[in-house]
């Protein structure tokens, strides 16, 4: 099982990049060193210089694999949710209980897969990233033309499933997508207060209560509108 999980790749739209990344072993240097960058320098501070500096080639070379580091970070951040979409499935695809299967989605999304390996980037440095700068990839002006061209498809994506989930236990519920959007974005939301600003969240950083108080978010939610 491991094996097939850590050979998971996740295909991003080609609009995104120029040239795909996983085809190359720079694509994927590349890709596996701007991980580690940006986690040190943030995305106001990261650049392709550095980056090219870092896997030892040049800016040119970078920039025929992406037009900018902007679409860097939706490659990054729908690999993420495409990566988390193949572990639910591959998770849930034997149950039929859709509460056990709500308990699993939502444990994977608070604590990501309990096995965090991959064979074509780190999957711990992917969750670091996403947590702290993904809201950069979709808070910008070209929101609604890329959108349109697909680059937050694996997002969409992952929310449909759980959409579902939802339905299959409250057939009757009226806010399906808006309860799944919330619960995804404030996942990521919550790990970076967790670390930045602990003041606005009583959720610890260890332990159960990490899931528990999205369990309870979901399940009285979808209880009290049965």
């Amino acid at each position: 099982m491991d094996q097939i999980l850590n050979s998971i790749m996740v295909q991003v739209t080609d609009d995104v990049y120029l040239k795909d990344p996983l085809s190359s072993e720079l694509g994927r240097k590349i890709i596996n060193q701007s991980l580690f960058l940006i986690a040190e320098l943030g995305m106001e501070g990261f650049t392709f210089r550095k980056l090219a500096e870092r896997v030892g080639s040049t800016e040119g070379a970078i920039y025929r694999y992406f037009e900018n580091k902007h679409k860097l970070l939706v490659y990054l951040t729908a690999w993420y949710w495409g990566w988390l979409e193949h572990h639910l499935v591959f998770y849930i695809s034997n149950l039929t209980d859709p509460y056990e299967k709500m308990r699993i989605a939502i444990k994977l999304l608070v604590e990501g897969p309990d096995t965090k390996k991959n064979q074509y980037l780190d999957p711990e440095m992917l969750i670091q990233i996403v947590t702290e700068e993904s809201y950069k990839s979709f808070l910008t002006k070209e929101v609604d033309i890329e959108n349109q061209n697909g680059y937050f498809k694996h997002f969409h994506r992952l929310n449909a499933r759980l959409v579902t989930l939802v339905k299959e236990i409250n057939p009757t519920y009226k806010y399906p997508k808006t309860l799944v959007s919330t619960l995804m974005e404030s996942t990521l939301l919550h790990a970076y207060f967790r670390k930045h600003m602990p003041m606005m969240t009583e959720i610890g950083l260890v332990g159960d209560e990490k899931v528990d108080f999205y369990n309870e978010l979901i399940f009285k939610t979808l209880k009290n509108e049965s």
